[in-house]
């Protein structure tokens, strides 16, 4: 009878998968408690040898299954494309950004998680454990919590200077993003901070944007006078040889920089959070978006326990600290955060307390939000160049909820 009722409920679920838009049907030969069972892992690029490494270990800590367990380096973005377009060939197991997670459940790409929920809600941050969840349900694995921050020369900032923007910018050349492609990334957070929502207050309303308050137009009014601070320089690519030139003293950028930061500022290297910054109702906290790593199962997996116990492994606090010794990675579980090796790293000390509660917000992972990138990144751009007058602000902004809103 058991074993009848787990066929039926296989059954249902793989209907229920596939009725969800994954583009081939597919209805695996789902194995349970087999001693041998065969794997396959997709990591970030650049990443292969050492979780091949840390695989090996999961190995020898079960001798009591035959494990054979492919890892392979893949481009974590294009996870999604390949899971919903072939799950017969996709991975098992799966790194990808928490803002592709509703798009990937809403397509039926990823398996819910039966196990190991009470532990990765009491072992990681609070917003990785939110960036792992979709509509109350989890589906992933948390294995970093990232969130840009500020870089600084320490020979024309003091510690006090950095604390505000107008301190920031009456001392020296502070360099961001503002007239390229990935403005939005980084300025969409400080409308959030200045009080309105984007897709709700969670994240998950698709009807919950309030950009076009009188608090979003100020923020808006705000990056519009950045141009005419003559402190404030639009740059992207070009950051690090600003930075090395002189052009630019402070730049707001991320971990992926931080070689290149220190080749050129040395010992003169500072880091900081986001400095404050009035929009218009006082001083508050520029926030920028916080991300989360997570490593998810295929919905179609033939073994889905073995999948979640091998994703469970390689996030462990163990690994996570190995991760960021030989990666970089910054780490969301608290006990790896709170390991000798982390917290004297001035780096990783920045990006922790910008992902905290008040100087960072969890990018929406909601399928909108690929509508959403293609209307702000011109909004704030032609904002910045002058090129929509401050009278239109309200318009536009306007515009914008309605062009990023689904209709009802």
């Amino acid at each position: 009878m058991k074993k009848l009722l787990l066929s039926i409920s296989i059954i249902i679920g793989l209907s229920l998968l596939t009725s969800c838009g994954v583009e081939k049907e597919y209805k695996p030969d789902i194995k349970v408690n087999e001693k041998n069972v065969s794997l396959k892992v997709w990591v970030d690029l650049n990443q292969g040898d050492f979780y091949r490494k840390v695989v090996e270990d999961f190995k020898k800590e079960h001798p009591d299954k035959n494990y054979d367990i492919t890892v392979i380096e893949s481009e974590s973005g294009r996870a999604q494309e390949y899971v919903q377009k072939d799950p017969e060939a996709a991975a098992d197991v799966f790194i990808t950004p928490n803002d592709r997670l509703g798009q990937m459940v809403e397509s039926g790409a990823v398996y819910q998680l039966t196990k190991y929920t009470d532990g990765i809600k009491k072992d990681n941050t609070t917003t990785s454990v939110q960036a792992a969840t979709y509509q109350n349900k989890m589906y992933g694995f948390p294995v970093t919590a990232e969130a840009m921050f500020m870089y600084y020369d320490k020979r024309v900032f003091s510690e006090e200077d950095i604390k505000t923007f107008s301190g920031i910018t009456s001392k020296g050349k502070l360099g961001i993003n503002l007239a390229e492609s990935g403005a939005d990334y980084r300025e969409t957070p400080w409308f959030i901070a200045n009080g309105t929502y984007l897709y709700g207050k969670d994240g998950e309303d698709p009807y919950g944007t309030t950009f076009n308050s009188p608090e979003g137009v100020q923020v808006l009014n705000w990056i519009g006078k950045l141009k005419d601070n003559s402190n404030v320089v639009a740059v992207n690519a070009d950051e690090i040889s600003a930075l090395r030139s002189g052009k630019i003293n402070a730049v707001l950028s991320g971990v992926w920089n931080e070689a290149a930061i220190r080749e050129v500022l040395g010992e003169n290297m500072g880091v900081a959070v986001y400095p404050t910054a009035d929009f218009g109702n006082g001083e508050v906290n520029m926030m920028a978006f916080q991300g989360s790593g997570i490593y998810c199962i295929n919905a179609f997996t033939k073994s889905p326990l073995e999948a979640m116990e091998l994703a469970d492994y390689i996030t462990s606090a163990n690994v996570q600290v190995k991760a960021f010794e030989e990666l970089g990675k910054i780490p969301s579980n608290l006990k790896a955060r709170n390991s000798s090796t982390v917290e004297k790293n001035d780096v990783a000390k920045a990006v922790i307390a910008m992902t905290s509660e008040n100087h960072s917000v969890l990018m929406p992972k909601i399928p909108e939000m690929n509508v959403f990138w293609q209307h702000m990144n011109p909004l704030l751009v032609d904002t910045y160049k002058g090129k929509i007058k401050e009278a239109d602000y309200p318009d536009a902004l306007d515009k914008l909820v309605k062009d990023i809103t689904p209709a009802k």
